[in-house]
């Protein structure tokens, strides 16, 4: 399909606009969709990754950073990298930047993927892993912190079982599959 406004380029948008009740649709190219945009809503600033984190940071499409209450920005101590350098950058340096950075990905963290922790697959062969184990500990606390909440004391008592088993085998180095 063609672009209905040039008639040169393929319409790739597809814009639907409602007046007093009236439906109108019209396709257009990008190039004729960015020109009718700039005249209806004036030109939009350019979306890059940096814009897109300084807006979800709460920087209202600044980049410039955040400063702690004492007015230094805040850095990773392991690898140096700033909060102005995360934004210009849309990466992190290291795993420690993540701890360091905590109070502004946890609410940025949750607006994108709806939970600040991963919750996801795990390959089989972490399964025997340490880290997987303790991972799952912390899991079956929140469980029993909420289990105890809401006075389901059964359930609580079986989560509590299961969180002693499991550091039970992180003791004795035998982690495995505990389901």
């Amino acid at each position: 399909m063609l672009c209905e406004r040039c008639q040169q380029r393929p319409a790739t948008i597809h814009l639907t606009e409602i007046i007093n009740n009236h439906k109108s649709k019209i396709a257009l190219c990008e190039v004729c969709a960015r020109e009718i945009q700039a005249q209806s809503f004036g030109p939009l600033p350019p979306l890059s990754l940096p814009y897109f984190l300084a807006g979800l940071l709460g920087h209202g499409g600044n980049t410039e950073p955040l400063e702690q209450s004492n007015g230094t920005e805040i850095k990773c101590e392991s690898c140096g990298l700033s909060e102005s350098q995360f934004v210009k950058r849309g990466l992190l340096g290291c795993g420690n930047c993540y701890r360091s950075f905590a109070e502004k990905l946890e609410p940025l963290l949750r607006r994108i993927q709806g939970k600040a922790e991963h919750v996801g697959k795990i390959p089989a062969d972490s399964l025997k892993n340490d880290a997987w184990l303790k991972n799952e500990i912390a899991v079956m606390r929140k469980k029993l912190q909420q289990a105890v909440q809401e006075e389901k004391y059964e359930n609580a008592a079986r989560i509590r079982d299961d969180i002693r088993r499991m550091e039970k085998q992180l003791e004795q180095g035998v982690s495995g599959n505990v389901n």
